[in-house]
């Protein structure tokens, strides 16, 4: 009989604790498969769940469109002679008479004008020529124009006109280039790509670089590697760009059963789930449901609509797009199917995993309540 008393004693304060530990609930990363289910607009919840398929890919397969406007395009390559707005140029004139030269003192046929600055608004000012327009001429350019001024006061004037240093048909480059600086538009330099190589290279890798150019009020950003295969994307400078390398700056969130749990960065143009997976250390084996893969996600109204084959959403919708890894097709889909900046990527829990954390508190509490017993029975 006494036997029987403590074993019933055993028995219920085993039960007294695997309840105690089901009330407070078990430690788990986020929600399982049917908690999510939960959340669909089928059950009155606010987003969508969708099963990936071919045309679900098909459907959500959007990636950034980097490129330069017309604009950018359209501009031809500059003259590397050409003059601008806070150039520096030398002036040498020669003069047909000894006696009373214009410009020099008696006796003195050739007069030199250095470090000339080009205004704000693209003028010069020459000694008895006045105002002339420099900017956009070439220094031949520039030399008829003088010459046509001055030969009305001076016999057969030869003009001589050099571009010298200045900055005013310079550019700068900035970012993740070997060395940041600002560089004249030369002759070898008057298109992107020999711009960013003159300035040292990119120092990131290349999948992941992007080259922002802004020209005034206008801002193109194009992927260096498209910049290398197209060369169309390659366009001629003007002074006064800005040229930026920088890292593409966007990312996805993974949590759950993965091997990492964090926000973590894009490491090419285009990322698929199967790759996002992998970036992260794939799924956890000891913790992971390969049938429950989701994809949260604010989808635009337009791609939602033709997800769920509708026309009346309106605004961004709550998507989340669900990868079965275990089907015929699973590792396809999730191969094809892209990441997008902010996307969460979750991976559940398998059912077992609960039931191991169940079994682990049941005998954890089993040799509490063994305890108890043991203590109850001393104490008698």
């Amino acid at each position: 009989m006494q036997v029987l008393k403590s074993r019933a004693a055993k028995a219920a304060a085993l039960v007294v604790l695997v309840m105690g530990a089901a009330s407070c609930g078990l430690p788990r990363p986020g929600p399982n498969k049917a908690e999510i289910f939960q959340g669909s607009v089928l059950k009155e919840g606010d987003a969508f769940i969708v099963s990936v398929n071919s045309r679900v890919t098909r459907a959500t397969s959007v990636t950034p469109a980097l490129g330069f406007s017309s604009a950018f395009q359209n501009a031809g390559v500059i003259g590397s002679d050409t003059i601008s707005p806070g150039d520096t140029l030398g002036l040498t004139i020669f003069e047909n008479v000894r006696d009373d030269p214009l410009l020099g003192n008696t006796g003195q046929r050739v007069s030199a004008l250095t470090e000339v600055q080009v205004d704000g608004q693209g003028f010069i000012f020459v000694p008895y020529a006045g105002r002339v327009k420099a900017s956009g001429q070439t220094p031949d350019g520039l030399r008829q124009a003088i010459t046509r001024k001055l030969d009305t006061q001076t016999p057969d004037p030869q003009v001589l006109v050099q571009r010298l240093a200045g900055d005013g048909s310079a550019i700068s480059v900035q970012g993740a280039v070997g060395a940041s600086g600002v560089y004249p538009i030369e002759r070898p330099t008057r298109t992107l790509s020999a711009m960013v190589a003159r300035a040292g290279g990119v120092t990131i890798e290349p999948e992941v670089a992007v080259i922002r150019v802004t020209r005034g009020d206008q801002t193109g950003r194009v992927w260096l590697q498209d910049l290398y295969a197209n060369p169309a994307l390659d366009i001629a400078l003007r002074p006064g760009d800005r040229i930026v390398v920088e890292r593409d700056s966007r990312v996805f969130v993974a949590l759950g059963a993965t091997g990492v749990q964090n926000r973590v960065p894009f490491e090419s143009q285009t990322l698929s789930a199967i790759e996002a997976i992998a970036i992260v250390g794939g799924l956890n084996t000891s913790l992971a449901d390969p049938t429950g893969v989701f994809v949260f996600r604010n989808e635009p109204a337009e791609i939602a609509n033709a997800v769920l084959g509708r026309n009346d959403l309106r605004g961004d919708q709550r998507m989340v797009y669900v990868l079965d890894l275990t089907q015929p097709t699973g590792m396809f889909e999730a191969r094809d199917f892209i990441i997008r900046d902010g996307d969460t990527v979750y991976v559940t829990e398998a059912p077992y995993v609960q039931w191991q954390k169940t079994l682990t508190a049941i005998t954890g509490t089993a040799g509490a309540a063994d305890s108890v017993t043991a203590v109850g029975g001393s104490g008698g």
